[in-house]
């Protein structure tokens, strides 16, 4: 997937509109985990929206396997969403109260048409992949716990076999006794796999833990982008670093430096980007 100069409006009449995404640019290498951090309000969520197609985006370009996301047949539509596949951030909000597990997994392979021999097969297959039971396939969500519902909606994405998958904030919403868990969980499956994932999450010691390069979004710009650990070792931006500062540490009695609300710099907009090394860029004001 590569991302070219693409800016997000969203327009409030004929003669406003707001700008959530300022000339964003990468690309993610196939097989890669590419995280995404920034506050609350940063643009990483709509980037995930425009990554699969839920929302258009304005200008620049966005392109899966080299070919243009934009002006696709309804052949070349129905292709991409189902290479492309998204783990929402509640699974909650995400699953059909009215749906069986069955079903719900089976949703997207009967939308595709995608042809399976058996059907109770395959579904138990899913679930193994995710650490459920064959059991789980006739409970409805509301018999789950958010950790099983979670574990359901990778089952859900991975059943129509994608090449690409982003997780939105994928743990945000579940207990932390079993976040850890399903992050694991997310990491064997991409590596057996092979798959491509866009990270998006707010917890950087995860994003680091899971992410192979990490990007950086401020105001709806990309202010760095780096390989997880030479990024969080090495922050060159100021607000990456601000950012990594205010982050919880992973020692339970150390506080995190600085209250990065208390502050909120006014970078002025990006006017170009110096490369660090091979795989680390800053951006320039």
């Amino acid at each position: 997937m590569t991302v070219d100069n693409v800016d997000k409006y969203y327009f409030k009449n004929k003669k406003e509109n707001t700008q959530i995404l300022h000339n964003i640019s990468f690309s993610i290498n196939q097989g890669e985990i590419l995280g995404v951090v920034g506050e609350s309000g940063s643009g990483k969520s709509t980037l995930g929206k425009l990554l699969t197609k839920i929302e258009p985006f304005q200008n620049g370009e966005i392109y899966f396997k080299g070919r243009s996301i934009s002006g696709m047949s309804k052949k070349e539509l129905k292709n991409f969403r189902r290479n492309v596949q998204v783990i929402f951030q509640d699974p909650d909000s995400s699953l059909n109260p009215r749906m069986k597990v069955y079903d719900i997994i089976l949703e997207g392979v009967r939308g595709f048409d995608i042809p399976i021999e058996n059907e109770k097969e395959f579904v138990s297959e899913r679930l193994k992949e995710v650490g459920l039971s064959s059991e789980f396939q006739n409970r409805y969500p509301s018999e789950l716990s958010g950790g099983q519902k979670q574990r359901i909606g990778i089952a859900r994405a991975l059943a129509v076999s994608p090449e690409f998958i982003v997780a939105d904030e994928p743990i945000s919403a579940l207990d932390v006794s079993v976040q850890a868990q399903v992050i694991n969980l997310i990491r064997r499956l991409q590596k057996e796999k092979d798959l491509t994932f866009l990270f998006i999450g707010h917890d950087l010691n995860v994003v680091r833990y899971i992410s192979d390069r990490t990007v950086v979004l401020y105001n709806g710009s990309v202010l760095e982008i780096a390989e997880s650990d030479d990024l969080f070792e090495n922050p060159i931006h100021s607000y990456t670093q601000r950012l990594i500062n205010s982050s919880p540490s992973e020692q339970p009695n150390q506080k995190p430096k600085i209250n990065i609300l208390e502050e909120r710099p006014d970078y002025g907009p990006v006017k170009s980007y110096q490369q660090i090394n091979e795989n680390h860029i800053v951006a320039l004001h």
